[in-house]
């Protein structure tokens, strides 16, 4: 818990010295007010699937789910976010950058209150509403962070994944202790969300205007970068990385509560490790853009989650270490990713597509992983095949980012 604070006091530090940066910008854009829309509107790109965990369990219950077909509710935002990557760049040029953001925290608004609504069908297809809302800004904001604040990549970068590490957090703690404090079941639970998304989108609506009149980004063909071998490294480590995230976020919880923890306590094991990953999200991206190379950090860190997720197969009874070294593992997985998009790149276009390119991959392939492991546990019937299984992904996740860690450029065509 001690690195979470430092990570909180680095983090405001570095917001701080960004915030200098904008300088030459309209006095207004220099508040706090401007720093926190967009803090707000990364915060709101992991509850709505996060929040979902915690009342998995009463979901299954109330629809009769099998874990198959859960897994597969989990996994469709996150494959949402790889399908709809490749338009978010599009809608920007159309309607403009603060403009596209504004629809989708709207979306993410209507797809909350869709999924909550009742029947098993609503409850999908307001998952396809949240995944592709949050599709588009998982794009456009590290665009518009990297536009803004060009000078301070590691310190924004970390900001950033800090928000959305902190925002899954809140989901994870909060989504059952709230639902019943209001006397809800878990459609109340999850439409409270739509609450948060709502304040993002009041905090966010007086700066769309301003988004859209600063210099935008040119779009510069890029050629040749799905042929490059480090753009796929990359990829595979966004992609491994994210697939890890969401399995265990969508799994953890109801194999705690089938030890016996009450639902409440399962998901606050569950913010346990996104709290302690912040100081992972801040630290990580800090360190990254320091040295020459990555390929110790990425190998340490997700050593570090395979010790944590190890310690939940072996070690019951100590889910709370298991669970903080598995966050900070995670929570730097998460920034070092969204960090080597940048380091790996020549320029700001390069930078772009590179994004992009892993986001779209990346997610799709991410998608599997709720799905694998609530499809292994029906056929075995145990968690263990499953937790194996995330252990066989960790080392692949390692020696992508051993590889992509390298002090090299994707070949500018």
């Amino acid at each position: 818990m001690l690195g979470s604070f430092r990570g909180r006091d680095c983090a405001a530090d570095a917001l701080v010295n960004a915030l200098a940066d904008v300088g030459a910008r309209p006095r207004a854009r220099t508040t706090w007010w401007f720093a926190a829309a967009i803090v707000l509107v990364a915060a709101n790109l992991r509850p709505a699937v996060v929040g979902v965990a915690p009342v998995l369990p009463e979901i299954q219950r109330s629809l009769g789910l099998s874990a198959t077909a859960s897994g597969v509710l989990t996994a469709l935002p996150v494959l949402c976010f790889g399908l709809l990557a490749p338009a978010a760049p599009r809608l920007a040029r159309r309607f403009g950058i603060g403009r596209t953001l504004l629809g989708a925290l709207v979306l993410i608004t209507l797809g909350l209150a869709v999924r909550s609504s009742g029947p098993t069908a609503t409850l999908f297809a307001g998952a396809v509403l949240v995944g592709s809302a949050i599709a588009i800004g998982n794009v456009l904001l590290p665009g518009l962070i990297k536009r803004d604040f060009p000078h301070r990549t590691g310190s924004m970068t970390g900001i950033y994944s800090m928000a959305i590490s902190a925002g899954g957090a809140l989901a994870a703690g909060t989504t059952v202790p709230v639902a019943r404090a209001l006397g809800v079941d878990w459609r109340g639970a999850l439409a409270f969300w739509s609450l948060f998304a709502l304040v993002a989108l009041l905090c966010w609506l007086p700066h769309v205007r301003w988004v859209d009149r600063a210099r935008g980004m040119r779009e510069v063909r890029v050629r040749g970068l799905w042929r490059s071998p480090l753009a796929w490294q990359v990829t595979a480590f966004m992609g491994l990385q994210s697939l890890g995230f969401y399995a265990t976020a969508a799994w953890l919880p109801v194999i705690f509560v089938d030890r016996g923890f009450d639902p409440a306590t399962a998901g606050w094991l569950l913010a346990l490790a996104s709290i302690v990953g912040l100081s992972g999200s801040m630290a990580a991206p800090m360190l990254a853009t320091r040295l020459r190379q990555q390929r110790a950090v990425a190998a340490g860190l997700t050593a570090v989650a395979a010790l944590g997720l190890l310690g939940v197969l072996l070690l019951p009874g100590a889910e709370i270490v298991s669970m903080a070294l598995l966050g900070v593992g995670q929570g730097a997985a998460l920034g070092l990713s969204l960090t080597l998009m940048v380091l790996r790149s020549p320029d700001a276009a390069h930078a772009a597509q590179l994004s992009g390119m892993a986001q779209c991959v990346g997610y799709i392939g991410a998608a599997t992983g709720p799905f694998a492991v609530g499809a292994l546990h029906d056929l075995t019937g145990s968690w263990t095949v499953p937790i194996l299984l995330l252990l066989g992904v960790f080392i692949a996740q390692a020696t992508m980012g051993a590889l992509a860690g390298r002090d090299r450029l994707v070949a500018a065509g």
